[in-house]
């Protein structure tokens, strides 16, 4: 092992433990890091505005109603598919036309990156899989990451599927738990933009869910940055909007920033989330704002040390198990991150002037 890979694993092992320390604080010590809406939960988008897509053919998102268990196997293509609840899984969709998709118009004219998802597409088209266990990831995870077509894929009616799969009594490790780790081939390229997403996450004991970003490979982690926007873990409806840099040591044991957000209804519907960036292209000086449904929840100047943003891009995983899930892991069954949107844009919706504006209203982030 050479030294950087010592370094890092180092890291890994400390980034841990802090993220254990966000999820094992007590419930009163949540409550209060929480600035601006300690008494309740996102209201979030009203049912009838929750991304239902095609209802005859098209991806009909979670279901609700707990399905008939049946026994794990591969996925069967003469299967309907559907997100299923723990303990049923289905197969990937197949394209329908062999027409060139077109993706459904942006409601923000300053998009710049909007990728097509859609069932005749490969998702490698817009994303690089990243493969393996690589000794857990740094956190002791269980999954395996894949390239395969059940663990990723588009669907007909335009969103991209992340399935984790989990297989506790299978004794190969390497499919025992699969999943699936996407990176953006598209970088941020802008030194102000706005990244947006709407993402309905699975939410369940042992399951991992994080959209965020990092430097382009290849980086120094941590000290070039890391953007979490999305993340939760464990079933718990909450979301960690985290910001993380520096080295683990004791010069820098304060150089993390964390909110905690309650979503009560996290795992039942679309969130929508926001994150916007400005940045001097001289100094590197800049600031950061981020959003959950339209509700900016937290800000932050743009640390010493960070890379560029131009050349940041975007991840999308789901991990299962690990030192953050506390010795929990999934049961049997398949668990579905569905992105219904995901674009790159020169201003965030509702423009600069938003940005100023929702800056002063939103809080830092609690130092760890």
């Amino acid at each position: 092992m050479g030294l950087l890979e010592s370094l890092e694993k180092k890291g890994r092992a400390a980034f841990d433990q802090i993220k254990r320390e966000i999820g094992m604080g007590d419930n009163k010590q949540q409550q209060q890091s929480y600035p601006g809406y300690q008494q309740q939960s996102y209201p979030g988008y009203q049912q009838q505005q929750s991304y239902p897509g095609n209802q005859q053919q098209g991806y009909q998102g979670y279901q609700q109603q707990q399905q008939q268990q049946q026994n794990w196997g591969p996925p069967q293509q003469h299967q309907q598919w559907a997100p299923p609840p723990p303990n049923h899984t289905k197969p990937p969709p197949q394209a329908q036309s062999a027409a060139t998709p077109q993706q459904p118009q942006s409601g923000n004219p300053t998009d710049y990156w909007v990728p097509i998802l859609h069932s005749s597409r490969s998702v490698a088209t817009d994303f690089d899989h990243k493969l393996g266990n690589t000794d857990g990831w740094g956190n002791n995870e269980l999954q395996h990451y894949t390239n395969l077509p059940q663990n990723s894929f588009y669907t007909p009616d335009h969103k991209l599927v992340l399935r984790a799969i989990s297989h506790p009594s299978d004794p190969n490790p390497a499919t025992k738990y699969t999943s699936a780790r996407l990176v953006t081939r598209q970088r941020l390229d802008r030194p102000r933009g706005c990244l947006t997403a709407t993402i309905s996450n699975p939410s369940a004991p042992g399951i991992w869910p994080a959209f965020w970003l990092l430097p382009a490979e290849p980086f120094q982690w941590p000290n070039e940055g890391e953007v979490d926007v999305g993340e939760s873990w464990n079933g718990d409806p909450t979301n960690h909007t985290c910001l993380h840099w520096g080295h683990f040591n004791g010069a820098d044991s304060q150089k993390h920033r964390v909110i905690d957000t309650p979503i009560h209804d996290l795992g039942r519907r679309p969130i929508k989330y926001e994150f916007a960036w400005e940045q001097d292209d001289a100094t590197g000086r800049g600031r950061y704002l981020w959003w959950i449904d339209g509700r900016p929840v937290m800000k932050a100047s743009i640390p010493d040390g960070f890379r560029r943003m131009q050349e940041w891009t975007v991840l999308l995983n789901i991990a299962m198990g690990g030192n953050v899930c506390q010795g929990k892991t999934p049961a049997e069954g398949s668990y579905d991150m569905v992105v219904h949107e995901l674009r790159m844009s020169g201003e965030c919706d509702g423009g600069w002037g938003r940005f100023e504006g929702d800056w002063w209203r939103a809080k830092e982030g609690r130092t760890m």
